[in-house]
């Protein structure tokens, strides 16, 4: 392991890589901004709660 890597329970060791309008990447751009998280965080919690919404 490198000196300096962050460790983590939860290593985020996939990544993802969507297409998408502009329009799509304003609204997430403005999810982004109103709740000071990242794309990526945005993304996540959308398919957390789109996921529990289909596990109810």
């Amino acid at each position: 392991m490198k000196k300096g890597t962050k460790l983590t329970d939860n290593p985020k060791d996939f990544m993802l890589r969507v297409r998408m309008d502009k329009k799509i990447l304003e609204k997430l751009d403005f999810c982004c901004k109103e709740n000071n998280l990242t794309r990526s965080e945005i993304v996540r919690k959308g398919i957390e709660e789109l996921y529990e919404n289909l596990n109810k």
